[in-house]
């Protein structure tokens, strides 16, 4: 098979296109982690994520995925028996309570249709009837990357404090930290789940967690196994530096740095701003497309919709892994599939990280082009309808 010409259009929903600011910093020797040169990186990179993150609370970095992150909560926080409230939200909130099942610990779903977002109301109402205060944990994804809905964490914080209910809040914001507004403190948060791969902009390897007051005081009565991700480790080490359990992960703290010192350059509202532009303008095509019995947007509540990955469902007789496979060994744009109930039903646009006009003008121009020659109905017009939104805002 012979090279397709030009860049790879990445528009899957992470890992996402690394500026050549974050690849030139990371293009450097290796240097001792025990130095005061290291020190000082990690902890720019740690004030950095705080501003990002919104919060006063402490900030602990891993060599992992956004999923360590996960297993990091839960084992720092709980113990056998322990019942966590799991809001359905789609394939990453199930993938979250088969981790929480294969540590004891009791999961409670509270069942959501994968295509609408949580009600806080009902989180509210779970927690009022939960007299005994079994529940100790209130687990939600910010953003569902399975799905393209984002979920109200404002709305669900806010419920917890109605129901004067003493539950821990935890959040994953893998697919929205540096994409979306996320409020740590003022929501009441108590432990943020990050990685490194979406927003961030940065490779693949950095698990981040950021824990309130409360979810810290919580680790000393917690009891699940935990070693790699012990928090009160990572805490210990001399002049506040963080403790790694094995050699720490020097180049993706380059990485870090000169990403987190892009997203400040922009600032923040810009930077979401931006996502928020990109992502109306790559509904605005789908709604195009779907006038001619054609791709239509998954979610079904408009003011939830992602501003950092869309999720397309395929109209019926049509399969959508077949489709993305033609686009990207013809044109060498990657889209993402649909996971668990989802696959071959949807495909995923991310247009989030370091991505302008043009990046997803293009995506969206190719997504078009093979619509038509791959013979699925569809309304025409879906990529002038994007150039108009983005025309006029």
């Amino acid at each position: 098979m012979s090279r397709l010409a030009g860049r790879q259009f990445l528009n899957i929903p992470g890992p996402t296109n690394i500026p050549d600011r974050v690849l030139q910093a990371m293009h450097r020797p290796a240097l001792d982690f025990m130095t005061p040169e290291f020190f000082e990186i990690q902890t720019e990179c740690r004030d950095n994520l705080k501003k990002v993150m919104k919060t006063d609370g402490e900030v602990m970095i891993y060599a992992s995925s956004g999923h360590g992150s996960w297993e990091a909560a839960m084992t720092n926080i709980c113990s056998p028996g322990d019942t966590v409230l799991m809001c359905e939200t789609g394939r990453f909130s199930e993938s979250w309570a088969e981790m929480c099942k294969a540590f004891g610990l009791k999961v409670e779903v509270l069942e959501n249709a994968w295509d609408r977002s949580i009600d806080p109301g009902r989180v509210e109402d779970r927690l009022r009837a939960d007299t005994a205060g079994t529940i100790k944990v209130v687990a939600v994804v910010h953003n569902e990357t399975s799905t393209g809905i984002t979920h109200d964490v404002a709305g669900i914080g806010a419920a917890i404090r109605a129901a004067d209910h003493p539950a821990l809040l935890i959040v994953d914001t893998i697919s929205s930290l540096a994409s979306m507004d996320f409020r740590m403190d003022e929501w009441g948060v108590d432990v943020a789940v990050a990685g490194s791969q979406k927003g961030l902009m940065l490779p693949v390897g950095l698990g981040i967690s950021a824990a309130s007051e409360k979810a810290l005081a919580a680790t000393k009565s917690a009891t699940l196994p935990r070693k790699y991700y012990d928090w009160n480790e990572i805490r210990t080490g001399e002049q506040g530096r963080l403790r790694f359990a094995g050699t720490a992960p020097s180049h993706l703290f380059f990485a870090m740095r000169e990403g987190l010192r892009m997203l400040l350059e922009e600032g923040l509202d810009a930077v979401f701003a931006r996502h928020a532009r990109l992502a109306e303008a790559t509904r605005q095509a789908v709604r195009a497309w779907g006038r001619g019995n054609g791709p239509t947007l998954f979610g079904k509540d408009d003011h939830s919709l992602s501003n950092s990955v869309t999720a397309v469902t395929m109209p019926h007789g049509f399969d959508a892994n077949a489709f993305r496979g033609k686009v990207l060994a013809e044109t060498n744009v990657a889209l993402g599939g649909g996971l668990a109930r989802l696959n071959g039903k949807v495909f995923r646009i991310g247009h989030l990280g370091d991505l302008n006009e043009p990046m997803i003008l293009g995506c969206l121009a190719v997504v078009e082009m093979q619509l038509k020659r791959q013979g699925i109905p569809h309304g025409a017009g879906g990529v002038d309808a994007a150039v108009d939104y983005l025309a006029r805002h």
